[in-house]
Protein backbone atom coordinates (compact mmCIF):
# COMPACT_ATOMS: atom_id res chain seq x y z
CA UNK A 1 0.00 0.00 0.00
CA UNK A 2 1.54 3.31 -0.96
CA UNK A 3 0.99 6.08 1.06
CA UNK A 4 1.69 9.67 -0.67
CA UNK A 5 1.18 13.23 0.85
CA UNK A 6 -0.11 15.33 -1.85
CA UNK A 7 0.08 19.51 -1.65
CA UNK A 8 -2.94 19.53 0.55
CA UNK A 9 -1.23 17.44 3.21
CA UNK A 10 -3.96 14.96 3.29
CA UNK A 11 -2.77 10.78 3.07
CA UNK A 12 -4.21 9.02 -0.21
CA UNK A 13 -4.14 5.80 -0.76
CA UNK A 14 -2.43 4.64 -4.12
CA UNK A 15 -5.87 3.46 -6.71
CA UNK A 16 -4.25 0.19 -7.49
CA UNK A 17 -4.24 -1.54 -4.12
CA UNK A 18 -7.17 -4.15 -3.53
CA UNK A 19 -7.83 -5.64 -0.56
CA UNK A 20 -6.97 -9.17 0.68
CA UNK A 21 -10.81 -10.27 0.95
CA UNK A 22 -11.31 -8.27 -2.57
CA UNK A 23 -8.54 -10.64 -4.14
CA UNK A 24 -9.77 -13.48 -2.68
CA UNK A 25 -12.82 -12.95 -4.03
CA UNK A 26 -12.26 -12.15 -7.52
CA UNK A 27 -9.89 -15.53 -7.09
CA UNK A 28 -12.79 -17.66 -6.25
CA UNK A 29 -14.90 -16.22 -8.86
CA UNK A 30 -12.67 -17.24 -11.45
CA UNK A 31 -12.51 -20.87 -9.73
CA UNK A 32 -16.21 -20.57 -10.61
CA UNK A 33 -15.45 -20.05 -13.93
CA UNK A 34 -13.46 -22.93 -14.40
CA UNK A 35 -16.22 -25.07 -12.81
CA UNK A 36 -18.35 -24.56 -15.02
CA UNK A 37 -15.36 -24.84 -17.99
CA UNK A 38 -15.08 -28.60 -16.73
CA UNK A 39 -18.55 -28.92 -17.11
CA UNK A 40 -18.93 -28.30 -20.49
CA UNK A 41 -18.33 -30.60 -23.20
CA UNK A 42 -14.71 -29.92 -25.39
CA UNK A 43 -16.71 -29.77 -28.28
CA UNK A 44 -18.08 -25.80 -26.68
CA UNK A 45 -14.77 -25.17 -24.86
CA UNK A 46 -13.06 -24.86 -28.88
CA UNK A 47 -15.45 -22.61 -29.56
CA UNK A 48 -14.07 -20.56 -27.19
CA UNK A 49 -10.36 -19.86 -27.77
CA UNK A 50 -9.28 -21.03 -24.60
CA UNK A 51 -5.44 -20.94 -24.35
CA UNK A 52 -3.99 -24.80 -25.31
CA UNK A 53 -2.37 -24.59 -21.12
CA UNK A 54 -5.87 -24.03 -20.02
CA UNK A 55 -7.80 -26.47 -22.00
CA UNK A 56 -5.42 -29.30 -20.91
CA UNK A 57 -5.77 -28.29 -17.39
CA UNK A 58 -9.66 -28.76 -18.03
CA UNK A 59 -9.24 -31.71 -19.54
CA UNK A 60 -7.02 -32.80 -16.78
CA UNK A 61 -9.78 -32.16 -13.89
CA UNK A 62 -12.50 -33.76 -16.20
CA UNK A 63 -10.21 -37.08 -15.34
CA UNK A 64 -9.47 -36.31 -11.81
CA UNK A 65 -11.80 -37.96 -8.86
CA UNK A 66 -10.32 -37.32 -5.71
CA UNK A 67 -12.13 -34.57 -4.07
CA UNK A 68 -8.47 -33.04 -2.81
CA UNK A 69 -6.98 -33.07 -6.44
CA UNK A 70 -10.10 -32.03 -7.91
CA UNK A 71 -10.13 -28.73 -5.46
CA UNK A 72 -6.57 -27.92 -6.26
CA UNK A 73 -6.88 -28.56 -9.89
CA UNK A 74 -9.74 -26.25 -10.12
CA UNK A 75 -7.58 -23.69 -7.71
CA UNK A 76 -5.13 -24.11 -10.40
CA UNK A 77 -7.43 -23.69 -13.43
CA UNK A 78 -8.20 -19.95 -11.63
CA UNK A 79 -4.59 -19.36 -11.60
CA UNK A 80 -4.08 -20.11 -15.42
CA UNK A 81 -7.44 -17.32 -15.70
CA UNK A 82 -5.90 -14.85 -13.63
CA UNK A 83 -3.63 -14.00 -17.04
CA UNK A 84 -6.35 -13.81 -19.40
CA UNK A 85 -9.52 -11.54 -20.16
CA UNK A 86 -12.43 -13.36 -18.28
CA UNK A 87 -15.07 -11.35 -20.00
CA UNK A 88 -15.23 -13.16 -23.61
CA UNK A 89 -15.66 -16.53 -21.59
CA UNK A 90 -18.32 -15.37 -19.48
CA UNK A 91 -20.33 -13.75 -22.29
CA UNK A 92 -19.67 -17.51 -24.57
CA UNK A 93 -20.90 -18.91 -20.89
CA UNK A 94 -24.21 -16.71 -20.98
CA UNK A 95 -24.96 -17.16 -24.29
CA UNK A 96 -24.65 -21.25 -24.11
CA UNK A 97 -26.53 -20.74 -21.04
CA UNK A 98 -29.64 -18.51 -22.85
CA UNK A 99 -29.01 -21.29 -25.49
CA UNK A 100 -29.92 -24.16 -23.12
CA UNK A 101 -32.92 -22.30 -21.48
CA UNK A 102 -34.51 -22.32 -25.22
CA UNK A 103 -34.84 -25.82 -25.66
Amino acid sequence: MMLGKPEGGCLQMDTDYKSRTRRKNEDKALQRLGEELVALPFSQLETMGLPDELLTAIEFARRIRSHGARRRQLQYIGVLMRHIDPQPIENALDRIRSGNLRE
